[in-house]
């Protein structure tokens, strides 16, 4: 598996190890069986020990930073992309070449549509050929592509939430409900943002405070639309509403679904229940249960509750994740699990934090 170690774990590289997602990974690889973190990359912290950044990983990091010339990756097994978008695709190739499989946990390689890509992210894709071949990295629907594949574009943190929420109504051409008017209303704890100096991310500004954004349009809707409509032969009309919340991290997603009269006599908890049951990370909570973000904190547990009111035509799906975690970096080492033949669990098996 590694190629130098001789011990049988996957050597693991990360560019991009000072923002959130980065030190989560961190966090998650520093504590995995079948992992060796060899290097992470910063331009900017060139030298400095990872702990003496992050005081939380003494005693479990002790590698330092690097800058992106000096580091090694190209003898690493995997690299993580913890950057933004259009990094992992300018340096995808080289890293293929030497035998590296990636993981980006930007957009570079979640849209397949290239005209998509550079309209929602306002910059060219230089690498369409690779992209061709890239997976789209949600183990509960990819999971033998992910298996196989060298490239693997992981989901965005609130795509995950409506996907998995919305799957099992969806996937294997059902006739269960009207994909035409889907809603989803989505809140997000502030991290989601990144780790940077923003206005509207200040302490003063977003505490004590609740508020949407890109009503007008946001770079998830075409992602989440594209997904979606692999799953059925209906056309996908997708009403999409993230929000910000005063808190760190955490994400629920509150999700409207219109059911079909040839539907009315599903029993959507059995439908849901039945889906997920070996899903080793999406947990379908009991009829009638309120799932609460922090029941998922640092965990790479999903968990979802589905309603129906009064018994009547609206399901109603509440999805709750940690938007860091199965929102992200908890996600892209599952996806690692599934590449290299490891359990599917691996260095993830750690449970929610609470209060």
């Amino acid at each position: 598996m590694s190629k130098e170690n001789g011990q049988g774990k996957v050597r693991v590289g990360i560019v991009g190890g000072t923002g959130y997602t980065g030190v989560e990974l961190l966090r998650l690889l520093s504590q995995h069986p079948n992992a060796e973190l060899v290097a992470i990359t910063s331009r900017k912290e060139d030298g400095l020990p990872v702990a003496d950044m992050y005081p939380s990983l003494r005693g479990h990091v002790d590698i330092a930073f690097s800058s992106p010339d000096k580091a090694e990756l190209t003898k690493c097994d995997v690299v993580f992309f913890a950057t933004p978008h259009g990094v992992a695709m300018a340096q995808a190739k080289e890293l293929l070449d030497a035998g590296v499989k990636i993981i980006d946990l930007a957009a570079d390689f979640r849209l397949q549509d290239i005209a998509t890509f550079e309209k929602w992210y306002k910059i060219p894709h230089n690498c369409p050929d690779l992209l061709k071949e890239a997976v789209y990295g949600l183990p509960e629907i990819r999971r033998d592509a992910i298996r196989n594949a060298r490239i693997v574009g992981n989901p965005g943190c609130y795509p995950t939430t409506v996907q998995l929420g919305l799957l099992p109504l969806l996937e294997g051409g059902k006739n269960l409900v009207d994909a035409s008017s889907l809603i989803a209303s989505c809140a997000s704890g502030v991290s989601g943002a990144g780790r940077k100096a923003e206005i509207s991310l200040l302490f003063s500004e977003a505490s004590d405070n609740f508020k949407a954004y890109g009503v007008a349009g946001h770079r998830h809707h075409p992602e989440i639309v594209a997904q979606l409509q692999d799953l059925t032969d209906q056309t996908i009309g997708l009403t999409f509403v993230p929000h910000l919340v005063p808190m760190i991290r955490g994400m629920h997603s509150t999700l409207f679904a219109r059911i079909l009269p040839e539907a009315r006599d599903t029993d959507f908890q059995k439908l849901f229940e039945e889906r997920f049951a070996n899903e080793p990370f999406v947990d379908v909570m009991p009829a009638g249960s309120l799932p609460e973000t922090r029941s998922v904190r640092a965990s790479n547990t999903l968990r979802i509750a589905v309603h129906r009111p009064d018994g009547g035509d609206q399901l109603v799906i509440l999805v709750v994740q940690d938007n860091l975690v199965k929102g992200a970096s908890g996600q892209a080492v599952q996806c690692m699990n599934l590449m290299f033949g490891l359990s599917e669990d691996a260095g993830l098996r750690h449970i929610a934090v609470l209060p």
